[in-house]
């Protein structure tokens, strides 16, 4: 029987013998320590991208272009070795430490019979710009007395007046939601000029003018903004109107520059200058800016998608996409359909019910639907309270997640959707006895690679299908739209739906549409989709990537970058695309390994 000592030794020899291969830049040794089945995923810190090699051919191949330059060195294994459980049974791994010629690192292994099976590797932080924190934080107060002496509000409105107009910033980020004031946070505490611009009035105003019930489907573990976690007393669920006043605070909080009421007009980006021209709106004032990085944080998803049905122009009562939909108030006793079956739409038409609308949903294809508290119970285990008490913190949490390589994660999702299904199979036979239909992924991995590869087809129910099963929100499933008519909407099967609105919560085009009307068709083609990994499933197309398509690196359009995810994305990644922007802000060498190529 193997202890934790015999472990955490096979550990420590591996790393050894891994180190000392590094050290005297010997590449086949270093990748004769990898199993036949080998993956090793890097963030930044061997390739300055997100990349990862799934053979010991392409570990060599990456090694022997980065190594002379990374000089990695003191590879310090963290706390004891552990086995690992279900799928990785009999796997041996642990975290450890390491440097880099330009910084410090943190990483896992996972051994197999003394072998490496997957290697993670992540830049921690940069030598010489390290954050200012715990000891090394700034003091705050000047001591003395100082003649014309400027406090920090004098400070603050100094740089809020200059930044833009006197002084460009270096980075740009179009979005001021979630994922864009978390990126700006890290950027401000790095000591990179960003300036946040966004169209709503005031930050927070994207999830305040949704519709009255929306809250955030994931629990509050999960949902941490990078440096200021939510309070012990939040709620599991956090209501909309309460994140928006969270996010406006703490873009005071962590003294972000940004603009409110600000319309990103167009962007060009000029080769032989290095940096962006990007037209705004400013309430109502045109303004130039010249950033030389321009983040494009609208999310993970691009524009709204809305059917050109025939017939569209002749209907008389209300029609929208889901993103407009403020509220079912104005539409009770009314005729509503919802057109899809995801979660917006779920959202959508427990929200008209409630107004005492008579709903039916029209689901084109079919579902994967997972009740909120079984995805709690199995699918974030290490965002919650045991976890903590476990000594689980968010960011080791979040590596942990990032430690396992993509092509893996529908073979450690497989069983954990079949656990899911076994546990709530009267919940599932309910829902396809009303008429709804159920998937569970082409290879039945559930939510996570499906949300991986696509971003949609699912709903994570917090009420809504319960009022399916029961009938209260009528089903018409597997029928598409042939045309509108004055009052009605009319299927390919020739049913007639009497409707007063129309909503289509039919998803988004990728985050490139944005890059396409903001910059150019050009750049949006060269550049090319944002998410999915190639997996070649339903609505990810091969060839695989192993990651998800340029996101928080870099692209084929130079200075541009995309963020985007969901709240737990959004605050790892934050990490790692800050990084990269201010090692070029001080001129750290940054040559990409694995950028890319367009499809042939």
């Amino acid at each position: 029987m193997t202890t934790h000592d015999d472990s955490t030794a096979a550990v420590a020899d591996w790393l050894a013998n891994f180190s000392a291969a590094l050290g005297r830049g010997d590449v086949p040794a270093a990748s004769a320590l990898f199993g036949d089945e080998a993956y090793w995923r890097d963030l930044i810190a061997f390739t300055w991208n997100i990349a990862t090699l799934e053979s010991r051919s392409g570990i060599a191949a990456m090694l022997l272009h980065t190594l002379a330059r990374v000089q990695p060195r003191n590879w310090v294994l963290d706390g004891e070795a552990n086995k690992g459980q279900g799928v990785a049974q009999g796997v041996v791994q642990a975290w450890f430490s390491f440097e880099t010629s330009v910084g410090r690192g943190k990483g896992h292994v996972r051994l197999k019979d003394g072998r490496c099976w997957t290697l993670f590797t992540t830049l921690q932080e940069l030598k010489g710009f390290e954050e200012k924190r715990g000891e090394t934080r700034e003091l705050g107060a000047e001591h003395g007395a100082i003649r014309g002496r400027r406090n920090w509000l004098d400070t603050q409105a100094a740089e809020a007046a200059e930044l833009g107009y006197q002084r460009q910033p270096y980075c740009l980020i179009v979005g001021g939601g979630q994922g864009g004031l978390g990126l700006g946070a890290r950027l401000k505490q790095l000591g990179v000029p960003t300036l946040i611009v966004d169209k709503h009035a005031q930050a927070g105003d994207a999830w305040r003018k949704r519709y009255k019930s929306l809250c955030l489907h994931d629990p509050v573990w999960y949902d941490h903004l990078p440096y200021l976690p939510f309070p012990d007393h939040w709620p599991v669920y956090t209501p909309k109107d309460k994140m928006g006043d969270w996010l406006e605070a703490y873009a005071r909080l962590m003294e972000l520059n940004y603009w409110p009421s600000t319309e990103c007009l167009s962007a060009s980006f000029d080769d032989a200058s290095q940096q962006w021209t990007v037209q705004v709106m400013r309430e109502g004032q045109p303004v130039t800016l010249r950033p030389r990085h321009l983040v494009l944080a609208t999310g993970m998803s691009g524009r709204p998608r809305v059917p050109d049905l025939p017939g569209a122009a002749l209907f008389r009562g209300r029609q929208h996409h889901s993103s407009q939909h403020s509220g079912g108030e104005e539409f009770a006793g009314k005729r509503c359909v919802v057109v899809g079956s995801n979660n917006s739409a779920h959202d959508i038409a427990a929200d008209l019910w409630e107004y005492g609308a008579e709903v039916t949903m029209l689901q084109r294809s079919p579902t994967l639907v997972v009740r909120s508290e079984t995805q709690g119970r199995y699918g974030r285990l290490l965002y919650s309270e045991a976890a903590l008490k476990a000594g689980v913190s968010t960011d080791l949490a979040d590596l942990t997640v990032a430690s396992i390589p993509y092509r893996l994660v529908p073979k450690f999702q497989i069983p954990v959707c079949a656990q899911i299904q076994r546990d709530d199979a009267l919940f599932y036979d309910r829902l396809r006895a009303a008429g709804f239909q159920l998937t569970f992924g082409e290879d039945e991995s559930g939510l996570g690679p499906m949300y991986l590869r696509r971003g949609s087809g699912y709903y994570i129910d917090v009420g809504a299908s319960e009022l399916i099963a029961d009938g209260r929100i009528a089903l018409k499933s597997g029928v598409g739209i042939d045309r509108l008519t004055e009052d009605a909407v009319v299927l390919n099967d020739g049913t007639e739906l009497p409707a007063d609105l129309v909503v289509y919560a039919t998803g988004y085009g990728s985050m490139t549409g944005w890059a396409e009307a903001l910059i150019s068709p050009e750049v949006a083609e060269a550049v090319g989709p944002c998410w999915g990994l190639g997996s070649d499933t339903s609505q990810d197309p091969g060839p695989w990537e192993g990651e998800l398509r340029n996101m928080w690196k870099p692209t084929r359009q130079t200075a541009l970058w995309f963020h985007g995810g969901n709240l737990a994305q959004s605050r790892h990644y934050s990490r790692y695309l800050a990084l990269q922007l201010k090692a070029r802000m001080e001129g750290i060498d940054t040559p990409v390994y694995g950028l890319v190529q367009p499809a042939a």
